[in-house]
């Protein structure tokens, strides 16, 4: 009989566990047990890439764009709350989820950019351990091999706990990235004036290119790829969502919290050095922090990159490793060993070896690569997000936990502020003589743009909820609620409306998806989708071409 209890790092739940948690310690031992997923995947956030961005951000721009980092943490809290839902009711991963609901075109199309940009993105986080090791000496032909071995066997021991155990210690390693921002005496009035919006230096192609990096490294697509996937391999179910929710909050606030850190230590370390405006890639960081940080925030330094690259490069090759076998239908799960999901294992370790041979060539300009591979991450994010939104208002799959409103308005707003960052950063590269005041004009109107689409589906969909109702003479009841127990909601009061919405959901349970039928893909909506995939395609030349612009040193002046 297949075993479904709950296995965690710290705890075991048994599946027949059902009992309410009405005190503290059972509580507080249910979180510990369930605890992991949200924060190994949020530790992961400050990989290498996020480590190169960060310290390029304080280094070039001070604290000027922390408040980009507190716009993009409900951001990110609501992007990974959406897959905690999707995959504790389905029970199958986000890869597998698309495929199923939409077909084999639209699951590849969805899939194929995460692929490439994870297999690239792998390579930075190997190149970051040989950056980190090279501190101490030890030359990359040796740091980068022994880290692809290392690699593997974290994830070669056929056991979900093992793995999640040894990830613990490598997130709770990455806490020191905390004492590092303290050594080098932030001043705290400065810190809160980052929070106050400001474009330094006024908008310009480059300007614009860190920000879509800091989203791409913020707000990354595998991650939710990944979280969705140990929801399912971890076998947490709709029960354990708000336990699951609670462990997401605290990993973000370990990943927010360090990259404000990593934003102080070259704001702060290196202020006053004539090295601002001078960023060049994490090595040259380690080595100015070093003369002019004291030599322990240098080695703290080195073993944050160290520490958040190997975390990075784990997650992201099991993340492609699931999704791959989410495509394949071949077995995925951390629960079995090498002989029993050889694909998974496969694949893991042949991307973890073309990235290192890859790490080893010589002349990479790691700066360079890091910007571009970030700011391809932000320009796929839009497109994962509109499939992510469109799987959490699918109620055949979801039932009443499909999304509220504000959900679909929010992350609605998320996709079309990003698709307007890479429109004009795309202009700008094309035309670099557009001037700072066209460039926000551009903005402002592709804003309004945005809030007239919005208006109109929102009249739409408004229409069309009336005519339904009047066609069924019900009060608009949607999916979630049968319309007996709609009316009696409305009637009760505020604890009685929360304990049968608390019943329904526990109530559902989400068919098995072969046996449901995809949603309809209507003109619009196929319309829609292609645009997104045209847009991809420009998006990733412009910047392809502003990357080799700045390699070449003939990108537009003042950028």
């Amino acid at each position: 009989m297949l075993d479904r209890d709950v296995i965690g790092a710290l705890g075991r739940l048994k599946e027949a566990d059902v009992g309410p948690r009405r005190s503290w310690r059972r509580r507080i031992r249910t979180l510990l047990t369930i605890m992991g997923p949200g924060l190994i995947v949020m530790g992961g956030g400050n990989d290498a890439g996020g480590v190169v961005l960060y310290a390029q951000a304080g280094q070039d721009y001070g604290t000027t764009l922390i408040w980009a980092l507190v716009i993009l943490t409900p951001v990110l809290y609501l992007n990974q709350e959406m897959v905690i839902r999707l995959g504790a009711v389905s029970g199958v991963g986000h890869a597998r989820l698309i495929f199923e609901r939409f077909g084999k075109f639209w699951g590849w199309f969805s899939v194929a950019d995460l692929l490439v940009i994870n297999a690239v993105t792998i390579v930075l986080e190997l190149i970051g351990v040989s950056q980190a090791l090279a501190f101490v000496g030890l030359p990359r032909y040796v740091s980068v091999p022994v880290a692809a071995v290392a690699l593997f066997v974290m994830v070669a021991q056929g056991t979900f706990r093992r793995w999640e155990r040894l990830l613990f210690l490598l997130v709770a390693v990455d806490l020191v990235v905390f004492p590092m921002g303290w050594l080098v005496h932030p001043s705290l009035t400065q810190l809160a004036r980052g929070v106050l919006p400001s474009l330094p230096g006024g908008l310009n192609a480059t300007l614009l290119l860190l920000l879509i990096g800091l989203i791409g490294t913020t707000v990354e697509p595998w991650q939710l790829f990944f979280q969705q996937s140990t929801v399912v391999d971890k076998r947490i179910t709709s029960r354990w969502v708000r336990y699951e929710r609670a462990d997401l909050a605290l990993g973000l606030a370990v990943e927010m919290g360090g990259a404000v850190a990593l934003m102080a230590v070259t704001a702060f370390g290196l202020a006053g050095t004539g090295l601002a405006g001078h960023f060049n890639d994490a090595a040259t960081v380690i080595n100015d922090l070093s003369h002019h940080g004291g030599r322990t925030v240098a080695v703290l330094f080195a073993v944050v990159l160290l520490d958040g690259s190997l975390i990075g490069a784990n997650l992201v090759g099991l993340t492609s490793a699931y999704t791959l076998g989410d495509a394949l239908h071949h077995r995925s799960s951390l629960h079995h060993k090498a002989p029993q999901a050889p694909l998974f294992y496969g694949y893991y370790a042949g991307v973890i070896a073309v990235a290192a041979v890859v790490a080893l060539l010589p002349g990479l300009p790691l700066g360079l690569l890091t910007d571009g591979v970030e700011a391809l991450t932000g320009v796929l994010l839009p497109a994962t997000s509109v499939f992510l939104v469109l799987l959490c208002n699918d109620a055949a799959v979801l039932g009443p936990w499909v999304n509220q409103t504000w959900k679909n308005i929010v992350t609605g707003i998320v996709v079309w502020a990003l698709l307007l960052l890479s429109f004009v950063s795309g202009a700008s590269t094309l035309f670099p003589e557009l001037s700072a005041t066209t460039i926000e004009i551009g903005l402002v109107t592709g804003a309004g743009i945005g809030l007239a689409a919005a208006a109109l589906v929102g009249v739409a969909r408004w229409w069309a909820a009336r005519t339904q109702a009047a066609g069924t003479g019900s009060g608009g009841v949607g999916p979630t609620l049968d319309r007996d127990l709609h009316h009696r909601v409305g009637r009760s009061s505020r604890a009685e409306r929360r304990a049968l919405r608390d019943r329904n959901l526990s109530a559902w349970r989400a068919p098995a998806l072969a046996e449901l039928t995809r949603p309809e893909l209507t003109p619009l909506r196929r319309v829609g989708l292609t645009t997104l995939r045209v847009y991809l395609l420009i998006a990733v030349a412009l910047i392809i071409v502003k990357i080799v612009q700045l390699a070449l040193g003939t990108g537009p002046a003042g950028s």
